[in-house]
């Protein structure tokens, strides 16, 4: 067959694309720069239309735009042979004349909003007294076409008038009722007796994001929306769509084409705003990528009658549109400006693109109208469809590009659900509370102020009294990416043990004791089981080193972690006479730096440990270590407090320096006087099993490793030469002698 589409914009692209798949011939006159067979032509002029039509031998005329349908195209080309998918002129008055929608809607009992239409050189006078005279807001709206623009919907009376004075000048202006509730676009095929509804989509009138500024043309569309169920479509079908295909029939205007309810869903159930008697615009491109019936079979099943013969079928798919508008617009839009990117975005999946306002010039695409293009995807869901289409935008530019960037947003908001829908349970985390509660109870002490639960913690600082000048000191770390492989392991409670034993060896290297804890959990989902797996083994630490866990918090935040994710971080505060606080100042060359043995990797390096071991499971047992990689790389990291007290209360300790992310290169400079270095002997100390194996199979330098890893040294204590002896009696385990002091820059100097 040979088809002519009439008309210009993306719906006419969408319409063309739509009538593609059966291998048809497809013109579109006057088209754009997208179709590729166009034809130079007014489409709202009968007399030229029909001379192309006898020209070009067309055997079908689908009629795009509202103004051919007002111009009486479709009863000219009816009366000339050619067959029409579209109604006549009489039939579109619903669309081209509001005031007289209002009638027939009236006629044919109709919901629609209280209404009453202006006329003549007071009209807008006449208007303003009827307005003020309602108990009701009202919308003022031009009564003829006006391309999407002729409705305003005032927030004041100022803007009301000014409209009304604006309206007035092109013609008649009728007022309405303004309604509220979300909005719904509802099409439907029609042979003039039966009925096929398309999906219902939701258009953004508004030019910004957020429903703001001038209304436009359309700026985006998606379909189906939710907020219109089944139900409630065969609701508006009942009330609105066949009462008006029936009545038009009686009346002797049998609508034949599309027909377009806009609707809204107000508390008293839907309400018809307007009607448009074609495709919508942006609809149609949203709506014909989901349709899986070849176009031409249903227009003609339309024209023969038999439109409740044939089945219409859509994808199971969402699809959303988005409007890419050229600068200046609605008011002024600038035009002429090339377009880049086509050929990218149109290349990805689920992907098309519907041209609007583009010519072709010297080869090239160029910017031509208001709306320039539209890209339309698909996907199984809204968010789905609608990233592929912003990802498809982002691809195409001209100067002064513009779209909406909020396309569905009411839609998904809708669609969140609850919290516990989103992914957060409430009651998991409150069953978390009552499996740990004992645990950290246990902690507690007398100078603990009201209980677990709480949004914060209270002690009693009262013990304080007994410094001779107390200071407070306080620390915060996490876990790292040792979580990764606790939650790989399904074992949880070393990390409790990890995070709590950090801070203390942190509050230890400024000569601190602990006094309490606070704990952060953060995941994409609790587990309850899980939390108090954790926080018990945070109690147990917190209970060993004599120190209050004094509360927490756990956070549910399904959008920020992956599912399974969690992460572990903790605050510690202490106190310190002042005399007390490490490092001391009378750091000097001579004095000794010796080593305690850490317990493994302690808390830094898994990101490389990890990626090291990626290819072995944690349940092995490699060669070189006596328990299984899960046992090693998952020791807790130990807390040095219950070695250090004596040494620490007996001033025997000059500075400490913790082993963490950096290693003995990092970490040891921050306790030593810029004209400090520490020489160590790499040979000090044994190297335990673990380290060695990682040395081994990675293949790392030793600058690397040790800059990386702790490499069997948790804590290096400084102490002058001459209290060695009494520092070994004091801590009561084994000291590695790693080496000295020395007179220069400050830094690690490995022998």
């Amino acid at each position: 067959m040979r088809i002519l589409v009439l008309g210009s914009g993306g719906r006419e692209h969408a319409m063309a694309r739509a009538l593609e798949c059966l291998g048809d011939s497809i013109i579109v006159a006057p088209g754009n720069g997208g179709t590729p067979d166009r034809r130079e032509v007014d489409p709202c002029h009968p007399g030229q239309v029909v001379a192309l039509c006898r020209a070009e031998q067309i055997d079908l005329v689908l009629i795009g735009p509202e103004s051919a349908l007002a111009a009486g195209v479709s009863d000219a080309l009816r009366a000339a042979g050619f067959r029409v998918f579209g109604p006549s002129r009489e039939a579109a008055r619903l669309e081209t004349s509001k005031s007289h929608c209002r009638e027939f809607a009236a006629r044919h009992g109709l919901p629609s909003p209280r209404n009453k239409t202006f006329s003549g050189p007071v009209a807008a006078e006449e208007a303003r007294a009827w307005a003020e005279a309602q108990d009701f807001p009202v919308v003022v709206k031009a009564d003829g076409l006006a391309s999407g623009k002729g409705v305003v919907v005032p927030e004041n009376n100022s803007e009301r008038n000014e409209a009304l004075v604006r309206l007035a000048q092109s013609g008649p202006i009728l007022l309405e009722e303004r309604l509220t509730g979300p909005e719904v676009s509802l099409l439907v095929f029609s042979d003039g007796k039966s009925i096929a509804a398309m999906p219902p989509a939701q258009d953004h009138k508004r030019i910004y994001e957020g429903d703001r500024g001038p209304n436009t043309g359309g700026m985006g569309a998606y379909a189906p929306t939710g907020i219109c169920p089944p139900a409630m479509v065969e609701q508006v079908l009942a009330t609105i769509v066949r009462p008006t295909i029936a009545g038009l029939a009686r009346e002797g205007a049998p609508y034949i084409g599309v027909l377009y309810a806009g609707l809204m869903l107000t508390a008293d159930g839907p309400k018809l705003i307007e009607y448009n008697c074609r495709f919508g615009d942006p609809e149609a491109q949203t709506l014909l990528p989901l349709l899986a019936t070849p176009l031409r079979e249903i227009a003609l099943a339309c024209l023969e009658g038999r439109l409740a013969e044939t089945p219409v079928h859509w994808h199971d798919e969402t699809a959303c549109t988005v409007v890419l508008a050229s600068r200046g617009y609605p008011e002024k839009p600038e035009t002429g400006d090339p377009v880049a990117g086509l050929d990218r975005a149109a290349a990805r999946e689920k992907v098309s693109l519907f041209h609007a306002g583009t010519a072709e010039a010297k080869g090239s695409i160029v910017t031509s109208g208001g709306r320039v293009l539209n890209v339309t995807a698909t996907g199984a869901n809204l968010e789905e469809a609608r990233t592929r289409a912003y990802e498809a935008a982002g691809d195409i530019s001209f100067c002064g590009c513009q779209f909406r960037r909020d396309i569905g947003w009411r839609e998904l908001a809708r669609t969140a659900g609850s919290y516990a829908a989103s992914g957060v349970d409430i009651d998991e985390g409150n069953r978390a509370v009552t499996l740990l509660k004992k645990k950290v109870e246990a902690t507690h002490s007398t100078g603990v102020l009201g209980g677990i639960g709480s949004f914060g913690g209270a002690l009693d600082a009262s013990a304080l009294k007994n410094f001779e000048h107390p200071v407070l000191l306080g620390t915060t770390d996490g876990v790292g990416t040792k979580v990764m492989l606790a939650s790989a392991a399904g074992r949880y409670t070393s990390i409790g043990h990890d995070i709590v034993n950090h801070c203390i060896n942190d509050l230890l290297v400024q000569g601190a004791f602990p006094l309490f804890f606070l704990d952060y959990i953060a995941s994409s989902s609790i587990s309850a089981s899980r939390i108090a797996e954790i926080v018990g083994g945070m109690a147990e630490a917190c209970a060993d080193a004599k120190c209050v866990l004094l509360g927490g918090e756990t956070a549910e935040m399904p959008g920020v972690y992956c599912p399974g994710e969690f992460d572990v971080a903790g605050t510690m505060v202490g106190a310190a006479e002042k005399k007390r606080l490490l490092p001391r100042p009378d750091l000097q060359p001579g004095d000794l730096l010796l080593g305690l043995a850490s317990s493994g990797l302690h808390t830094n390096g898994y990101s490389l440990a990890r990626k090291i071991f990626r290819g072995l499971p944690l349940e092995a047992t490699p060669e070189g270590l006596d328990t299984t990689l899960g046992d090693a790389l998952l020791a807790p990291h130990r807390s040095y407090l219950g070695v250090l007290r004596t040494a620490l209360d007996r001033g025997l300790v000059k500075a400490l320096a913790h082993l963490t992310g950096g290693g003995v290169f990092d970490n040891l400079p921050r306790a030593l006087p810029v004209d400090c270095a520490a020489d160590i002997e790499r040979a000090a100390w044994p190297v335990s099993p673990l380290f060695r194996l990682i040395a081994e199979v990675s293949g790392l330098p030793d600058d690397e490793l040790f800059r990386t890893f702790n490499m069997g040294v948790g804590l290096v204590v400084v102490c002058a030469p001459q209290d060695e002896p009494a520092l070994r009696d004091a801590i009561k385990e084994p000291l590695f002698l790693l080496g000295h002091l020395a007179a220069g820059p400050r830094g690690v100097r490995m022998l």
